[in-house]
């Protein structure tokens, strides 16, 4: 009989744990907590990962930018800037700075409107603190690799923006 009412109880405790584990989850999903993506800090793995997710129909443009907003070089004379879900909600709360996971993809354009290149910001979690921990990369249209990790070019540029977590684009506070 013990070990019947053992056994019971063990089995309703787990149940209740395995319960409150899915619940926390799916609350935590409903509330925009939920865990971003890891991707590797590698041009490739990033360079997969933006078309697995088909960032520029899933992801949203840079709140109160618009597609082919004008741009200057090094980037391009339009551009268009796609955030991921973590960026996103760090720029609409105003945090003042990206958490890790924040993925910021910004179409380089000519002044006729042709994609010259993808410039890519991925923060990630201890890569680099000397510069908020943002990984750098640069892809030509068809997805070959120009540049990526610590480049010295995007480094120097975006270190006049370190208050701003070294965005360029816009104020986040």
């Amino acid at each position: 009989m013990k070990k019947a009412t053992v056994g019971v109880v063990s089995l309703l405790c787990f149940s209740l744990a395995f319960f409150v584990f899915f619940f926390v989850l799916g609350t935590q999903a409903k509330m925009g907590m939920e865990r971003p993506m890891v991707v590797k800090a590698d041009g490739k793995a990033l360079w997969d990962y933006l078309k697995k997710e088909n960032y520029a129909r899933n992801w949203n443009i840079w709140p109160g930018k618009n597609a082919l907003y004008p741009g200057k070089e090094p980037h391009g004379a339009l551009l268009t800037a796609y955030v991921n879900k973590v960026a996103y909600d760090a720029i609409k709360e105003k945090r003042g700075m990206f958490s890790d996971g924040s993925i910021i993809v910004k179409e380089n354009y000519t002044a006729d409107k042709k994609l010259a290149a993808l410039t890519v910001m991925y923060k990630v979690k201890g890569y680099n603190l000397m510069v908020g921990d943002w990984f750098w990369a640069k892809y030509l249209p068809d997805g070959k690799i120009a540049a990526e990790g610590r480049v010295d070019a995007c480094i120097q540029c975006h270190s006049m923006a370190k208050a701003n977590d070294y965005i360029m684009i816009a104020p986040l506070k």
